[in-house]
């Protein structure tokens, strides 16, 4: 991931991260537009970058066991995104007392600044027997302690 531009911003309810990538040739489809897919890795995108920032990565999870498992992700598009542009895709971690983790997206052209698509994903807790935690892991309760969340 080519971490062109960065940058972080808590508050009370959220926290926030920002990572520009580039648009890849294997994204687009023959008319050079990035096809609606991809933009959902530009949101894998987004939650990597975040969870290198914060704390909260996919390894950092496993290393106590669990995994966060997609349960629901959507995308709104609003403007096409060509091969040759860059795109900021902005992460926002969406506090909630649940045992789930919410984020919201925004994807800007770099270009332009013109906002290119919104969306919002859903994780939650499994466990390595793969069952579902209804209630908050004590690691994810102290990292949200320790960035102000709790």
């Amino acid at each position: 991931m080519n971490t062109l531009e960065k940058k972080d911003i808590k508050s009370k309810n959220s926290l926030f991260y920002s990572v520009q990538v580039p648009v890849r040739f294997s994204e687009v489809d023959a008319l050079g537009i990035v096809w609606h897919g991809h933009y959902l890795k530009f949101f894998e995108d987004g939650r990597e970058a975040f969870g290198q920032q914060y704390g909260l990565s996919y390894l950092d999870v496993y290393k106590y066991k669990f995994a966060t498992p997609l349960v629901n992700i959507n995308v709104d598009y609003k403007k096409t995104v060509k091969y040759g542009d860059s795109v900021r895709i902005e992460t926002t971690f969406i506090n909630s007392p649940a045992a789930k983790i919410i984020f919201n997206y925004k994807i800007f052209r770099t270009s332009d600044n013109e906002l290119v698509a919104t969306g919002e994903s859903t994780q939650v807790f499994i466990n390595m027997d793969h069952e579902l935690l209804i209630t908050i892991p004590p690691f994810f309760e102290e990292w949200k302690r320790k960035h102000g969340l709790a």
